[in-house]
């Protein structure tokens, strides 16, 4: 019998001792950002913008497991990396409509040539979609849901456009593709991935998404036992090729419910545009 309590004490401890790293790994790769630097390649893109390069940022979640001086470091960071745009995936804040006029203040110092452009997210519809909007058009951040822009260089175009959240808003394609063929460069920011699916024809090049965490916890990062929210497997990260576009998921920056991930470490997308 004194064998056996020792064995069990030994196992309690073993595993005691298990989910104490695994926790304290979780909560300092939460912390790890991740450059993750991708090229995109595609004939249709204009000879003035090879090499054009995006900062993608998503799913930020300021709030209680995301304080103001991690964004201020953030937005420094970024900054530093000098990208020509800006692009904002959605759910900036997390839990409380108090953190969204402070998280606007900081990425309003945010920095590019061609500004900052973005769409809402879910969670920026669940705390207050009316004072988020005010709060970025303050930022002099442009709101493109539903909406799209010509940026225009040396006489050539690319477009970049937006649709609503999947969950919280309606998703309009056509302020995006109703004046492009298919020889034009066209990215879409959707912060739902799943929203790819309801794409037809081919006149979206790339769309650009987070909302999925990357699984947050996952085994291994082969798999997410649980997601923050319902999202189709095959979109959980990276760059997917469907019939008709290609979209590149980013892990995004912050979390939900604990402040912990597990091999789906946070991500800034630096995404460069080249021609093919």
């Amino acid at each position: 019998m004194l064998k056996t309590f020792k064995r069990k004490n030994i196992l309690f401890l073993t595993l005691l001792t298990l989910t104490v790293i695994l926790i304290s790994y979780s909560y300092f790769e939460s912390h790890w950002l991740e450059i993750k630097e991708l090229n995109f390649y595609d004939r249709d893109l204009p000879s003035s913008f090879e090499g054009f390069k995006i900062v993608f940022l998503t799913d930020i979640h300021h709030g209680p497991f995301f304080s103001l001086q991690r964004l201020k470091n953030l937005v420094e960071m970024v900054n530093n990396l000098n990208p020509d745009l800006i692009i904002l995936g959605g759910d900036c804040v997390y839990r409380s409509p108090n953190y969204i006029e402070p998280c606007f203040e900081v990425l309003k110092e945010l920095k590019a040539p061609w500004g900052v452009l973005g769409v809402l997210g879910n969670h920026d519809h669940w705390e207050d979609a009316k004072l988020t909007r005010k709060s970025m058009k303050n930022a002099g951040i442009k709101l493109l849901d539903n909406q799209a822009n010509w940026l225009e260089k040396e006489g050539e175009r690319i477009k970049i456009g937006g649709v609503g959240d999947f969950y919280e808003d309606v998703q309009k394609l056509k302020p995006t593709v109703w004046d492009v063929g298919e020889e034009d460069l066209v990215i879409l920011i959707s912060h739902n991935p799943d929203f790819v699916d309801k794409i037809k024809g081919r006149k979206i090049d790339l769309v650009l998404s987070g909302h999925t965490h990357g699984g947050q916890v996952t085994i291994f990062g082969l798999w997410a036992p649980f997601s923050p929210f319902t999202y189709k497997p095959k979109f959980r990260t990276g760059v997917i090729e469907t019939e008709n576009t290609v979209v590149m998921v980013s892990n995004g920056i912050g979390t939900v419910f604990l402040p912990l991930r597990f091999f789906a470490r946070p991500q800034v997308m630096v995404i460069y545009l080249r021609k093919e």
